[in-house]
């Protein structure tokens, strides 16, 4: 269930609402253009931003547009993990295929309170689950180690591993075998981690070119390896412009001079300087995307 493009789709907004229209019509383009599976209040979709009210919307928006055509992965994580288990049961009560859960941030919980925290969860839900491990935004790492011992729970099923280390990403593959799906978590390492043995990844990219990206991890996961590697470089260039500056604002913006969400952002992300803008738009004219 949980492979290939999944999207870790942006929240349109609009004077300072939620644009559900704009959201529902992305959601519509993304299962045209062959994306796999739709994570909703990611990091990119600005859940640190949502109210509670707004976060459990735009999940019912996603799942309800949807309908069942591709698995939606809500995006439930906290740094508290009383909060983790409510925002998780209201995604598996709504009826989200899946949660993703990011690490714990800010408390710097050690090996065995993340184990704990996601045992926590596991416990409390039937829910499938997908640990989400990008120690540049929480500042804690999930060991491979800690990882094989969470894999043992029928219900965690994969990572989103955005370390961006190749090397934990072996280790992880070789400790947990079958038991859990391993997803790259960083648009430039997709193609390096399905070679390992991995089945995807959460992208931001895809946000913008979504039938690329679903063509990367096919030719990847098929084994079409000299075809994949030549469309690994090819979007490279892409992938890099959607980290001039902090994601989601790059893809955002982006997807604003496509014409399709309006470029606007909540405290304390605001829009692009004008020389990234412009070095953004460079790039996205190569592509043919403006």
């Amino acid at each position: 269930m949980i492979q290939g493009s999944i999207v870790a789709i942006v929240t349109p907004f609009k004077d300072g609402k939620v644009d559900e229209k704009a959201f529902s019509d992305l959601i519509e383009w993304h299962i045209a253009e062959g994306t796999n599976a739709i994570v909703p209040c990611g990091t990119t979709g600005e859940s640190a931003t949502l109210d509670y009210e707004e976060h459990y919307n735009v999940i019912k928006i996603a799942i309800e547009v949807v309908n069942k055509r591709v698995p939606v992965i809500a995006g439930t994580g906290a740094n508290s993990t009383e909060e983790t288990i409510m925002m998780t049961k209201k995604a598996e009560e709504l009826g989200a295929d899946a949660a993703l859960l990011v690490a714990p941030y800010y408390n710097k919980p050690t090996q065995e309170g993340l184990y704990r925290h996601y045992r926590a969860v596991a416990e409390s839900v039937d829910l499938p689950l997908v640990l989400y491990n990008v120690p540049g935004r929480t500042a804690v790492n999930i060991t491979p180690t800690t990882v094989a011992r969470l894999a043992e729970f029928e219900n965690i099923v994969a990572i989103k591993e955005a370390s961006a280390n190749m090397r934990q990403v072996s280790d992880i593959i070789r400790l947990c075998g079958d038991r859990i799906t391993v997803l790259s978590g960083d648009d430039f390492t997709t193609f390096p981690l399905i070679m390992l043995g991995g089945k995807g990844v959460i992208s931001v990219s895809a946000n913008i070119v979504p039938a690329k990206v679903a063509q990367l991890c096919r030719l990847a996961n098929e084994g079409k390896v000299e075809e994949a590697r030549k469309l690994h470089y090819e979007l490279e260039p892409l992938n890099a412009a959607m980290f001039l500056e902090t994601n989601p604002i790059p893809v955002k913006t982006a997807l604003s001079l496509m014409g399709k969400i309006r470029e606007e952002f909540r405290l304390p992300l605001c829009e692009m300087s004008d020389a990234n803008r412009e070095k953004l738009k460079e790039v996205l004219k190569g592509y043919g995307l403006i």
